[in-house]
């Protein structure tokens, strides 16, 4: 079986060893849970409660909204299609776009009702539309919820009406919106939205904080008595993207007091960086019986580490790459192991190495006489 043996030379390093900066603790907010990560890295950087189970509300749409944006990009779902308005969406309760029973109504309506004015009708009509009926498409969220290991959710309606099969946690909806941000860019835009008006009704964004912080660029609100004001923020402040997620607030303006110093907490004690670019040269390896050796190996995605200010110039990287390698391998063999290493020496992250090139067997003397090294090796 091959071991991992460290290689000859750090890559990225610094052998200046920092004291770990004193970070203070996260701010008191008035929030029945919470919890800010970075939107690179996944990196929780402050939580309260975050996998307690709690009502989502309206933010529940968010869900509703990430199965649109899948119909969208693989072309089953057109922005100037008309959907007919059924009674079922048409007599939806709580917050409304105002479409109309039996009228058609284009598919970016819809979207923007859902998205800007929170409107169940429109929500459910896009449901209803994607999946024939609402309780289908439930079924939909929910599949969708489980393979983004959203572990402590389950969704009993489109829209965030109250029920009791209807629950998810603070981290559940970070790694939805996060979802969101990575998977669906050219539509994300839309959550920055201010206002909208439709059969001349104008209703404005219910998340203030696009108007009080220009770094904000999103994402959901949510309300109802049992619930609580929720609401779920993104932000990007100098390449750094932090998503905070706000559950059961008092008020709209303490969800966004919240939302608001939570993200000032983790952008001012918090700093994300580039560790390695994918498909560039890390190292390199020598490759029996091939027919090119030695052969580069890098990352096939963009590494990003998040850690406490002042603490990346303490960043080590190391090689440890595989005794031995054979031909052939493709881009998609793992060779080997980059590791991160913190100031202090723990480990941050660790992904695969991977050849930049796929590498055919070499021709038969080649292989015999690397066969021939071997027994020797």
């Amino acid at each position: 079986m091959n071991r991992l043996l460290p290689a000859t030379a750090l890559l990225f390093s610094s052998h200046l060893v920092l004291a770990q900066a004193a970070v203070p603790t996260p701010p008191a907010v008035d929030a029945r849970a919470y919890i800010v990560v970075d939107s690179r890295t996944d990196k929780i950087i402050a939580a309260k409660e975050a996998v307690a189970r709690v009502e989502p509300a309206s933010l529940t749409k968010l869900m509703t909204a990430y199965i649109v944006f899948q119909e969208l990009a693989a072309g089953k779902l057109k922005l100037d299609e008309q959907v007919t308005v059924s009674e079922h969406a048409w007599r939806s309760e709580g917050s409304r776009t105002f479409i109309e029973l039996g009228k058609p109504v284009p598919v970016n309506i819809l979207i923007m009702g859902m998205i800007v004015q929170s409107g169940n009708d429109a929500t459910i009509a896009l449901a209803e539309r994607i999946a024939g009926t609402e309780e289908t498409f439930v079924q939909m969220m929910n599949s969708n919820a489980q393979r983004l290991k959203m572990v402590g959710t389950h969704f009993d309606n489109s829209s965030g009406l109250p029920s009791p099969q209807h629950y998810t946690t603070a981290r559940d909806m970070a790694l939805l919106a996060n979802a969101i941000i990575r998977e669906y860019p050219q539509y994300y835009r839309w959550y920055s939205v201010r206002e909208f008006e439709y059969h001349g009704i104008k209703q404005q964004n219910r998340n203030g904080l696009l108007t009080r912080d220009p770094s904000v660029d999103g994402m959901k609100t949510g309300h109802t008595e049992s619930a609580g004001y929720c609401l779920v923020t993104s932000a990007m402040r100098e390449g750094m993207r932090l998503v905070s997620v706000v559950l059961g607030s008092a008020s709209m303006k303490a969800r966004e007091d919240a939302s608001a110093a939570l993200l000032n907490y983790g952008f001012t004690f918090y700093d994300t960086k580039l560790i390695a670019k994918g498909g560039t040269k890390l190292a390199s390896a020598d490759l029996w019986k091939a027919a090119s050796s030695p052969v580069d190996l890098g990352l096939n995605h963009d590494l990003y580490v998040t850690v406490a200010r002042g603490e990346a110039a303490g960043i080590k990287t190391v090689v440890l790459m595989q005794p031995q390698l054979m031909a052939p391998v493709r881009i998609d063999t793992v060779v080997g192991q980059f590791k991160v290493l913190g100031a202090n020496g723990q480990a941050l992250v660790t992904e695969p190495l991977h050849p930049l090139k796929a590498v055919a067997l070499g021709g038969w003397w080649r292989r015999m006489v690397d066969s021939v090294k071997l027994w020797f090796a």
